[in-house]
């Protein structure tokens, strides 16, 4: 006796089956976009006539208008990252550690090479219409790529690698000559 397969659930009945026609009684609006299924008539008569809903292309105005908005998201992209550096940063400890090294090599190869290549960065959005405009947007992606710079600088300074004290430079400072001595010459 061979088993019969399962039933079909309703969903897929529901799913192949026709869609039920639109009660003409709903007082309920079709929601915006929603286009119904058409009968053979009424799309013989939608052929016909005039189509309202053309998209009409964007002016240079609005598409510089987006162009400056999406230039602006990328020119503070660098401040978003800000806080996670700074979290991981911190979070690495102070001293002298493969993963740090590694965290404070790229804080300061990204925001170099981001800032080296702010040309080609910004160029999809450079227009006749934008050029002069994106220059507060280039400023401020630079700005921000530096504080990631100062970021790396507070890391490489809480390790202890940057030369800030004088013992650091004790190698190039000249021995002191003394003016007088306490204690004459002949005793030392």
């Amino acid at each position: 006796m061979a088993a019969q397969p399962p039933p079909t659930p309703k969903w897929v009945l529901d799913l192949n089956s026709a869609p039920s026609a639109k009660p003409k009684a709903s007082s309920i609006p079709d929601p915006p976009g929603f286009t119904a299924a058409l009968s053979a008539k009424q799309r013989s008569q939608s052929k016909n006539a005039p189509q309202a809903s053309v998209r009409k292309p964007p002016t240079t105005e609005e598409t510089d208008t987006l162009k400056l908005k999406k230039a602006w998201e990328i020119a503070i992209a660098p401040a978003k990252q800000l806080p996670m550096n700074a979290i991981g940063m911190y979070m690495t400890g102070s001293t002298l550690q493969i993963f740090s090294i590694f965290m404070v090599f790229t804080l300061f190869k990204t925001p170099l090479t981001a800032i080296a290549t702010l040309g080609r960065t910004f160029a999809p959005y450079t227009t006749p219409g934008t050029a002069t405009r994106l220059l507060p947007a280039k400023l401020v992606f630079v700005v921000m790529n530096l504080l990631m710079l100062g970021l790396g600088l507070w890391k490489v300074n809480q390790m202890g690698l940057l030369p800030t004290t004088r013992s650091d430079w004790l190698a190039w400072e000249a021995e002191r000559t003394w003016a007088e001595r306490g204690v004459p010459t002949e005793w030392l």
